[in-house]
Parts: C-alpha cells; sequence; structure tokens
C-alpha cells in the first residue's frame, strides 16, 4: 500500500524539508488532514522551524489541533521548547493561548515551567488569566 498524500506532508514536515511541503500541498494534499497515526504536519512540524511553521499555516493549517491523548496543541510544544520564534508565528496567525493540556496546563505554564522568559512575555498578554492554575496547583 502507497502512502497518502497526507503522510508524505507530515514526513516532509517532520524532517522540515519545506520544498517536499510545498510540492506536496501543491499536488493536493490536505494540510489538515491526517496521517496514519492521526496527526497533521503542523503538529508534527519542526518545533524550532519558524518557517515551515508559517509556510503551513499560510496553507490554512489549523494551529489549534490537539493531540488527542495529552491535549498539547504546537503552541504547547514551541513553548515548553522555547522556540520565541515559532511561537509569535503561531501567535500571529490565531494560535489559542487559552488552550489547556489534559493536566490544565497553558502554553504559559509550561514556558514558565522551562524558564522560557522570552516565551513567557510573548504569551503573558495573549493568555486571558495568567494566574489561572492547572490541575497541579501550579
Amino acid at each position: 500500500m502507497s502512502a497518502s498524500l497526507e503522510d508524505l506532508l507530515c514526513n516532509a514536515s517532520a524532517s522540515g524539508n519545506r520544498n517536499e511541503v510545498t510540492r506536496l500541498l501543491q499536488k493536493g494534499a490536505d494540510v489538515n488532514g491526517f496521517n496514519q497515526f492521526n496527526r497533521t504536519a503542523l503538529q508534527v512540524a519542526k518545533t524550532s522551524d519558524a518557517a515551515l511553521i508559517l509556510q503551513l499555516l499560510q496553507a490554512g493549517a489549523n494551529p489549534d489541533v490537539a493531540d488527542p491523548a495529552c491535549g498539547l496543541t504546537l503552541l504547547h510544544d514551541t513553548s515548553r521548547e522555547g522556540f520565541d520564534d515559532s511561537v509569535r508565528v503561531l501567535l500571529e496567525h490565531g494560535a489559542d493561548a487559552n488552550r489547556v493540556d489534559v493536566k490544565g496546563n497553558l502554553p504559559l505554564h509550561v514556558a514558565a515551567r522551562e524558564g522560557h522568559l522570552k516565551v513567557v512575555q510573548l504569551l503573558i498578554g495573549k493568555t486571558a488569566n495568567p494566574d489561572q492554575d492547572n490541575n497541579e496547583g501550579l
């Protein structure tokens, strides 16, 4: 069985191959389609690659698709890793800074826990209630 366009798109996105992402989108791959592991191209994108994230968002990727098991969005992942350029791109394209994961963590919580001050500063004005506790009382 051959891989679907969405599987190929996710593979290209995960490896950071922007040229292949462009080619597959032009071929008709659904930017919000799921691969065989129930993930979208944006969910598996290299979190450090703001240009790739921007490319997918400009193609119509939904920035708020969450991992069904843990509720994490790409904004949670990039915030945890401290990739402020990626966080900025996601916020500029409508990512919801108020989405919580299954533990009640905002992207702000995970950025603060990891000590990513630049990311915290980006998120603080976008989070409705920066004093909101998560399910762990933090």
